[in-house]
């Protein structure tokens, strides 16, 4: 490949990562061409490229330049033709920037283009007329119009050639903006009538390789005597015109004179520019030679014109001067944002100093008018650095929080220092990612909830409630029961709550009179990586329900046994007869009770307290009134619906204890008894008969053995010493023992109920019911023994005061405990045993063991 190729590089620091290379290629290659390895000359790798995203930024060059990222060079995109993109610009260079990503880098890369002589010189006009008069003097100068060749340097244009040179030789020259101008000089006087008319070739040649020309036709028509050529009064004029300044703006005068008389001396002026924005801008009075503005100027495009004048007598003598038009920038353009690299998303997390944008910023105006000062709004967590080259980064410079602010609209507004002056701005919108920094927390720091006892299992009790400022997945909230226990019991046992939804249900049916409240901790978890929590205490109160009925403590029900209550007949109104004290498990006005008297023998006799249960008379006890008085009282508590109780209390109307007992076996019973429980008492009272008889024949059989040996000793001639077991004595001088020892069996018809005492003294007092007999027998003192004197009678005495008790003795408003006291107990015939019992007891009473 022939080309030349230059290559050199210039790093240059710029704020973080900023580097510069510049490179030379002749302009007219071909699509593909190489124009330099970008990757060894910066310094990257090839990854670098590939993962940064490498890209070429520019408003234009990238039209001609393409980078290939595999191979890490920028290649020729289209053909570069260096007349068409820089015209006369003597240094013509493109300028654009590779854009890294992730992180954010960017470089400058300027690509010089140089020229090559593909360009031939050109005149603007195939022919040029002259009319010379023949008196023009030796030396005269004619100026010609010059070649325009587009290429640069050695291969701009070089020489003129005029052929043939009897008459007339050129003369190139270099004026101060080292332009090539022509001039046409006689060096030979012209004889109109030997040659009226002369033809001349006049060709400009380049200097490059190969080199080129072009040629134009000059007609040189001799004329009669013009002795004076016009003279400008300068040679080189100056102007300014500001821009934008409106068509016809006169922009300056030239003057030139002619020391001719007449029509010889009549001068027109015109310009001779053969380049297009000159004639395009600017036209000249042929006549006064002001010169005009036919069109825009922009300061922008062309900071100043050079106009060639030419001022021409009639004679065809001519002179030339330079018009030079400097253009005055105004602040016409506001500065211009470009974006060269943006992130529209960016983590809450992200450090501080993140690169968020990069932008560039161009103001095409001069001086004041294009020095631009960006700025973005106030109180927002980025700032805007200034680098080289109008870029700047949109950096981070505080902490982010999505939950604050999940996006940003940032504004950059850029001023110019023009007067007035202008700006631009450009909203920038960023959004903040999420990332799970945030714990769920609960509407509440602790829960109390309510649930009736008895209820379904499964029923929901209560929700809670949790939130999460994160978003998305990071704002799932799970919850989860956490592990403890109630009273050795597992809390899953008890609740469950939903991962979901954080309802509350129960697992079981609560029993408020054994559980009233518990606690346990439920967990709300976030769906982040890794997740975060947060926990909060439920206290479940268990509400009562009124399930329980209310139980009676005194009298005690059992089956098969009546409480009788003794009313003296002498008892005034109002005397307290019993209390019947009830309970309720239950809470609340569940378990406030009330007693009312269901039914009665009597009920004028008896009224039932409310409140206190206390069974008392309401009017004095008559002789007409019944012995046996049956009362049922019923006890409710004050739930919805409300439940109930129902006792019954006998009272004896009675004086004495012997007309009560007359009068206990005729007390009715309940008529509810269990056939098997009667079977096994049945039973029970045959085997206890059946051991009784046994001791019984034992105990005679033993006595009689005895007697038979005492009377074989007392028969026989040995003499009888009477033998005495040591510790005991014969209390009568009869027997062996100091006692009398008495074996009381007291039996009824339920076996599990029958006492057996033994060894009782004799000597004591002891209360015998008689079987057949409904009064009391007082045993008396063991000087006369029952064995002894069988026939002695029975001496029946008043019963002890001891069993009778005052009023404050008897249960009543104490309180709910069972009070103690010595009560009747009465056994009746068909064998169940009451509480208070009366009980048949046979007494033995044996000499000895």
């Amino acid at each position: 490949m022939n080309q030349r190729v230059l290559l050199f590089v210039c790093l240059v620091s710029l704020a973080s990562v900023l580097g510069q290379v510049s490179y030379s290629i002749p302009e007219e290659m071909p699509k593909g061409s190489l124009v330099g390895n970008i990757a060894q000359d910066l310094g990257l790798e090839m990854k670098r490229l590939i993962s940064g995203k490498a890209k070429i930024y520019s408003r234009n060059s990238g039209e001609y330049v393409e980078l290939n990222r595999e191979r890490g060079v920028l290649l020729v995109k289209e053909r570069i033709d260096r007349e068409a993109l820089c015209a006369e610009t003597a240094l013509c260079a493109l300028h654009f920037q590779i854009i890294l990503e992730n992180p954010i880098e960017f470089y400058t890369v300027n690509i010089q283009i140089d020229d090559i002589n593909d360009n031939a010189p050109n005149f603007e006009k195939s022919e040029m007329n002259f009319k010379i008069s023949e008196s023009a003097v030796i030396g005269a100068k004619f100026v010609l119009d010059r070649a325009v060749d587009l290429d640069v340097g050695t291969n701009d244009l070089q020489n003129y050639v005029l052929k043939p040179a009897d008459h007339f030789i050129v003369t190139p020259q270099r004026d101060s903006n080292s332009q090539r101008s022509v001039e046409m000089v006689l060096q030979k006087p012209l004889d109109r009538e030997k040659e009226e008319q002369i033809s001349l070739v006049l060709t400009a040649v380049d200097g490059g390789e190969p080199q080129m020309s072009g040629t134009m036709m000059i007609v040189v028509t001799v004329l009669d005597v013009n002795d004076n050529a016009p003279v400008f009064t300068q040679q080189t004029y100056k102007a300014t015109v500001t821009e934008n300044s409106p068509k016809g703006t006169v922009v300056a005068a030239v003057t030139a004179s002619d020391a001719d008389q007449g029509s010889n001396s009549r001068i027109t002026y015109s310009i001779t520019n053969t380049l297009d924005n000159v004639r395009r801008a600017f036209n000249v009075n042929v006549e006064n030679g002001q010169i005009s503005l036919i069109d825009d100027v922009d300061f922008e495009k062309s900071k100043h014109f050079e106009i060639n004048l030419l001022a021409s007598d009639s004679g065809g003598l001519t002179d030339s001067c330079k018009l030079i038009v400097d253009v005055e920038d105004i602040n016409d353009n506001k500065p211009e944002i470009n974006i060269m690299s943006k992130s529209n998303v960016i983590s809450e997390n992200a450090k501080i100093n993140t690169v968020v944008t990069v932008i560039n910023i161009e103001d095409i105006d001069s001086e004041k008018n294009g020095k631009v000062t960006c700025f973005i709004d106030e109180n927002q967590p980025f700032s805007l650095k200034s680098s080289l080259n109008n870029i700047y980064s949109l950096l981070t410079v505080s902490l982010l929080d999505r939950e604050t602010a999940s996006e940003y609209n940032i504004t950059v507004t850029c001023s110019d220092e023009g007067v007035p002056s202008l700006s631009s701005s450009v909203t920038l919108t960023l959004q903040i990612s999420d990332v799970n920094d945030n714990a769920p927390v609960f509407e509440r720091s602790s829960y109390e909830a309510y649930i009736v006892e008895n209820n379904t299992p499964g029923v929901s009790i209560f929700t809670v409630k949790a939130t999460d400022a994160d978003w998305k997945q990071n704002a799932r909230v799970s919850y989860i029961l956490e592990d403890s226990s109630v009273n050795g019991v597992p809390i899953s046992s008890y609740v469950s709550v939903s991962a979901d939804s954080g309802v509350i249900h129960a697992v079981r049916s609560f029993d408020y009179e054994q559980i009233k409240d518990f606690r346990f901790c439920v967990k709300a978890q976030d769906g982040g990586s890794p997740p975060l929590s947060s926990n909060v205490t439920v206290k479940i109160q268990i509400q009562d329900q009124n399930d329980n009925p209310p139980q009676v403590l005194y009298p005690v029900q059992t089956a098969g046994s009546v409480v009788a209550e003794m009313v003296p007949r002498s008892a005034d109104v109002g005397y307290l007869v019993t209390k019947v004290v009830a309970v309720d498990v239950d809470s609340g006005q569940n378990a406030w009770l009330s007693y009312k008297l269901q039914k009665a023998t009597d009920r004028a006799l008896f009224e039932v307290g409310s409140q206190n249960g206390e069974i008392r008379t309401v009017r004095q006890v008559t002789e007409k009134d019944l012995l046996k008085q049956r009362l049922t009282v019923i006890v409710e508590d004050n739930g919805q619906p409300s439940r109930s109780a129902t006792v019954i209390v006998n009272v004896a109307v009675a004086d004495s204890f012997p007309e009560v007992l007359s009068e206990f076996t005729d007390f009715p019973h309940d008529k509810d008894y269990n056939d098997n429980l009667t079977f096994y008492l049945v039973l029970a009272l045959a085997v206890v008969s059946f051991l009784f008889i046994t001791c019984l024949v034992v105990i005679i059989s033993v006595k009689i053995y005895r007697w038979r040996q005492s009377r074989i000793l007392y028969h026989s001639s040995l003499p009888v010493i009477p033998y005495y077991p040591p510790r005991y004595s014969d209390t009568l001088g009869t027997g062996t023992l100091p006692h009398t020892y008495n074996y009381e069996v007291c039996r009824t018809t339920d076996s599990r109920k029958s006492d057996c005492n033994f060894g009782r003294a004799g000597s004591q007092n002891v209360l015998i019911m008689d079987p057949s007999s409904t009064g009391t027998m007082q045993r008396m003192q063991s000087e006369k023994s029952i064995l002894d004197e069988p026939d002695s009678p029975l001496q029946q005495k008043p019963p002890n005061n001891d069993w009778r008790f005052t009023q404050g003795q008897r249960p009543g408003p104490s309180g709910p405990h069972m009070p103690y006291g010595t009560h009747i107990r009465w056994t009746p015939k068909n064998g169940t045993r009451y509480q208070f019992r009366l009980r048949k007891c046979t007494v033995f009473s044996v000499l000895n063991s």
